[in-house]
């Protein structure tokens, strides 16, 4: 089995497990496999969004249901919890959409927002609006890179034949010096 059938059996539900976590680098290399032809390029956003929001949902309710203990996990964001739950009463609405693009906080930022008055229905609303936000420009990253890849190795086809021939010239170039050197 090559890597393209494995990507192809196996990436979508690798993308659901990769966006209920984390998800960044799970994304972006789904972006960059649908530019390559293995998945379908709508279902890796619509899959990472859903996933995206299924797992912030979740992470929220466990900060409403159980925050203190789950906090106590995590010392350096119980040390500045007093700080960010401030931030979050205050802008709310801006830390929602955000929390999901800021690295060491995709987990942590959902059970503190779980943890504040904010309600369930608003934070699943913007939830909503940040996951796919989140999965059209993740996605995208990686569709681009895909596109930036595949002009790179054209040039690099199209330099190529003028590689070679520079080798080849070199080579002679060499071997004459050296036979002239011998003489």
């Amino acid at each position: 089995m090559d890597l393209g059938s494995l990507i192809e059996t196996h990436g979508y539900w690798v993308l659901v497990i990769g966006c209920l976590l984390e998800g960044e680098t799970i994304l972006l290399l789904a972006g960059f496999a649908a530019h390559r032809g293995y998945l379908d390029p709508w279902a890796v956003v619509v899959i990472a969004a859903v996933a995206g929001f299924l797992g912030d949902q979740f992470f929220f309710w466990l900060g409403r249901r159980h925050g203190k203990l789950v906090l106590a996990r995590w010392p350096t964001v119980m040390a500045h919890n007093d700080r960010l739950q401030r931030l979050i009463a205050r802008y709310h609405t801006a830390v929602i959409i955000g929390v999901r693009f800021t690295y060491g906080l995709r987990i942590a930022g959902p059970v503190l927002i779980g943890m504040s008055a904010v309600s369930r229905g608003r934070f699943a609303l913007l939830n909503a609006v940040g996951a796919v936000l989140w999965a059209c420009l993740i996605a995208g990253i990686g569709w681009s890179f895909g596109k930036a890849a595949e002009m790179l190795m054209t040039r690099i086809q199209n330099a190529q034949i003028w590689l070679l021939l520079g080798l080849a010239a070199l080579a002679l170039l060499v071997w004459l010096v050296q036979h002239r050197r011998r003489d």
